[in-house]
């Protein structure tokens, strides 16, 4: 009789089968199987915060699957990772079996391990646990804490503040560290400042650079020497005169190893050393955790890597102080093993440290077998590992002072050099900031107190002191954990969300916010501000953690919450939007309206010359208008005054040429939501005539498109040709959330390099291809002929035949269901199928939702980042 095992993923499910043997089947849960629906009523605070799940089309074809295989079994190991996560995951297994009945006479127990290795499982298998249900209601409570803040203040956002996305618990809090970091650099100050250093050379030719440190007899601060003449009369006065050596101190100091890597470290290096994103980092790791090829098995490299932990297993340091004595030498072996301690609260769930299953497989050996990726993070985790086991660096440091024979000037000289590597012989801890040369990594010659060094010359540096740098992943990632906001491993998923919903972009590594996302968080902070706060976010996660640790109880927690959270919403309510202007202005004003150099008024209006700009919110969002509307139509896209945008678009509309067939004016137009193509003009006696209008694709810029171009978009949708086996017509098209390809029913999503004018059959047949992929066909319907097909929707899969849909049962997948089926659910529970939102308002059809919708996250992502 066999036992069932279930882990997360096919990965693992197939390489601990090998370890285990033919008498336990081992079946992946592909992360979560039920999740909360996303809308309204989920979670219900008034009923104690009772909680609806649903469970997918995977979710349940996966139960299913695990269902039949616990026929004539006696035991179920629930064996998903080892972390808050994991534990919930399991719970929802169990959970969703038991509604089927499938658990009857199955001993149900909990597994986990930290390393996918042979003698890992076998030990986890043979010491079995009861569900953590602390570690649940912890997670219970992070997500109903989520879904009640993205679900209650996002549709406050909707309503006061167009154009917004949405809010999210923790998201926002890191946004607003991005936007703070921002404005920072907008109102800094730059000072201007100077340093004096001296060229020197000893009795033996060797030179040296020294810096000014006193003059005039006092102590050079910062500031000091401001200007220009006062650092050419410094540097005259260390030209003219000699020096001798007043003293030379020496001493040696030891720089001990980093521990190994947690999740927050592991991304930040990532970050510094490979470029690695948080995202690109965790889908790393998680691979080299799950296991690769070598050698024709399938082995696990490295530890579980959603860590808080530094600390490793006994038989991990003990192996690799063996390799470390063996490969390097004794001399780089400490005494004694190193131990380190987490500085985290609340560790997550007291792990170990990333650390490489085997020290014995060094990166070179299994380079050959890994992706680039794979290599150089392998090779990044190994090191680190290895380097927190070795002995410390030693560095003999000098600090030498010159004195004038009056006293009045003093010159410092620093330096140092290695007497002994230790661990950095294999690895060195990056910085978040590329810094100018340390002064103390020169090297200076030999010098006693006394000597008199021959003066070269003198230089005097002008400096201007530098705003705070933008937040890097990396330097993002450490601030957050440092303040104690979400936990380490939703990170890449949170700084993913921002870069999606278009609130931040990467300019060199470094996070910029756009528009929409200082709007979204002036507005937080000044009508939520204790929500994004980063001490009550904070405190929520000390909250979260008691929990887990199982002193404090979820539905206190969580009610005391709601409590405050739902008054501050519902104050919201009578919120005017003119309060809202006056406020996003107040905090926004010098951000998009900043000083002229001329010295004129920034707000001051160039098209009618009267009027004053000034934020204004429209059914599209955000947007700088004239106070003189209606009589004068200038608008602006929210963009700082100094951003490119097109100066002939400035004035709000830029004529293409006309229309031969209608001799119309062909324009570009600046609206208060970007630019659009615009045929004809609109007619005052009947205003249900409008022009013909269309929406320009990314790529194109507004202020270099073409008339042929500009007739090509509003010409649209097109006639691409026929499908070769069926006839029907595949056209092209642009719609209001990206250009799109169609057949009858069936809309495909088109890349944004794709040029919708010139596209060719086989590109369209490829993209529907991948929407069909979701789409089953049944057959012809017994009434009409008109096919009955099978599609995958939002909240399940459901039968649709023309504009009548019908859910499936609870439970039934996609492949099941047979022509007949489908009929009947039609004629029983069918229901006309909703006209999209936007009908009509781009190039007259309506489009599909483009990737941001088609492209679902990851299912266990999806119960992490943030609603």
């Amino acid at each position: 009789m066999t036992s069932v095992v279930v882990v997360e993923s096919p990965a693992k499910a197939k390489t601990i089968n090998k370890y285990l043997g033919d008498s336990f089947t081992v079946l992946a849960s592909f992360g979560h199987v039920r999740d909360l629906p996303p809308k309204d009523g989920s979670v219900r605070p008034d009923e104690n915060f009772a909680m609806d799940w649903q469970t997918d089309e995977r979710g349940a074809k996966q139960i299913a699957t695990i269902a039949k295989a616990l026929k004539g079994a006696r035991h179920l190991y629930l064996a998903t990772d080892p972390d808050r996560e994991g534990e919930a995951i399991s719970w929802h297994v169990r959970a969703a079996l038991q509604e089927r009945n499938a658990l009857k006479g199955v001993d149900v127990q909990r597994v986990t391990f930290n390393e996918i290795t042979k003698s890992a499982i076998q030990t986890a298998m043979a010491h079995p646990r009861e569900l953590d249900m602390p570690l649940i209601e912890a997670y219970l409570a992070r997500r109903a804490l989520d879904y009640l803040v993205g679900f209650t203040l996002s549709p406050v956002l909707w309503r006061k503040l167009p154009g917004s996305r949405s809010a999210g618990r923790v998201q926002s809090v890191a946004l607003r560290l991005i936007c703070e970091r921002e404005a920072e650099i907008e109102v800094f100050q730059s000072r201007e400042y100077w340093t004096v250093t001296a060229d020197f050379a000893t009795a033996t030719n060797a030179r040296f650079t020294a810096r000014l440190t006193h003059f005039g007899g006092r102590k050079l601060e910062q500031f000091d020497l401001a200007n220009e003449a006062d650092a050419h009369a410094a540097r005259d006065a260390v030209a003219a005169a000699p020096f001798t050596v007043r003293s030379v101190e020496k001493r040696k100091v030891r720089r001990n190893p980093p521990p190994p890597f947690t999740t927050s470290t592991l991304q930040q290096e990532a970050s510094r050393k490979l470029g690695m994103s948080a995202q690109t980092t965790m889908r790393t790791a998680q691979q080299l955790y799950e296991g690769v090829d070598i050698g024709g098995e399938t082995v696990g490299l490295i530890t579980y890597m959603r860590t808080d932990g530094v600390q490793m297993a006994n038989e991990a340091i003990v192996a690799i102080r063996s390799h470390i004595g063996g490969a390097l030498g004794a001399e780089y072996l400490p005494e004694k093993p190193r131990h380190y301690a987490t500085k985290a609260k609340n560790a997550q769930e007291a792990h170990e440290a990333v650390r490489p299953t085997d020290v014995t497989r060094t990166p070179e050996q299994v380079a050959r077998h890994l992706s680039d990726e794979q290599k150089r993070l392998y090779d990044l985790v190994w090191k680190r590992a290895v380097a927190s086991q070795m002995q410390s660096a030693e560095l003999d440091q000098v600090i030498v002072e010159l004195v004038d024979p009056t006293g009045q000037i003093v010159l410092r000289a620093t330096g140092s050099v290695i007497a002994f590597d230790g661990f950095l012989k294999l690895y060195s801890e990056g910085r978040d900031d590329a810094k100018s040369e340390d002064e103390e990594g020169r090297l200076l010659p030999p010098l006693r107190e006394g000597d008199r060094p021959k003066t070269l010359g003198a230089l005097a540096e002008q400096h201007f002191t530098q705003p705070p740098p933008r937040y890097s992943e990396a330097s993002l990632v450490k601030r957050m954990e440092e303040i104690g906001i979400g936990r380490p491993s939703t990170y890449a998923s949170i700084l993913s969300v921002l870069r999606e919903r278009n609130y931040v972009r990467l300019d060199n590594r470094r996070f910029v916010p756009e528009d929409r996302g200082r709007l979204v968080t002036a507005f937080l902070v000044s009508f939520f501000e204790r929500y994004v706060d980063t001490g009550f976010t904070a405190g929520l996660e000390e909250q979260l953690d008691d929990i887990s640790g199982g002193r404090a109880d979820w539905h206190d927690v969580m009610a005391a919450f709601w409590r405050d959270f739902s008054h501050a919403v519902e104050q919201t309510k009578d919120l005017k939007i003119s309060d809202v202007i006056d406020a996003l202005d107040r905090d926004l004003g010098p951000h998009f309206f900043p000083s002229r150099e001329d010295g004129g008024d920034p707000r001051a209006c160039t098209a009618c010359g009267t009027g004053r700009l000034g934020l204004r919110l429209g059914k599209f969002g955000a947007f700088i208008g004239c106070s003189n509307y209606p009589s004068c139509q200038f608008t602006r896209r929210l963009v700082a005054e100094d951003a490119a945008e097109g100066d002939a678009l400035k004035d709000g509309m830029r004529v293409l040429g006309q229309d031969p067939a209608t001799g119309q004016d062909v324009t570009v137009r600046r609206g208060p939501y970007g630019l659009y193509i615009q045929q004809g003009e609109a007619d005052p006696e009947n205003k249900k005539i409008k022009p013909k209008r269309t929406t320009i694709p990314k790529g194109v810029e507004g202020d270099k498109i073409t008339l042929d171009q500009a007739l090509g978009l509003l010409s649209l949708p097109r006639l691409v040709g026929v499908h070769p086996e069926t006839g029907e017509p595949v056209e092209a098209g642009l719609g209001r959330f990206g250009p799109y390809v169609k057949m009858g029913a069936i809309y495909g999503t088109l890349d944004a390099d794709d040029d919708v004018l010139t596209i060719g059959l086989n590109r369209a047949m490829d993209a529907l291809a991948k929407k069909m992929a979701s789409i089953r066909t049944l057959g012809a319907h017994p009434g009409d002929g008109e096919p009955v097909m099978i599609r995958k929707g939002r909240f399940g899969p459901y039968a649709q035949h023309g504009q009548i849909i019908a859910n499936l049962p609870k439970g039934v997948s996609m492949d099941e269901v047979t022509l007949d089926e489908a009929v009947d659910l039609l004629r029983e529970k069918g229901k006309p199928l909703k006209a999209k939102a936007g009908k009509g308002k781009s190039a007259g059809k309506a489009a599909p939702k483009a990737k941001a919708k088609a492209k679902a996250p990851a299912r266990r992502g999806a119960a992490k980042v943030d609603a």
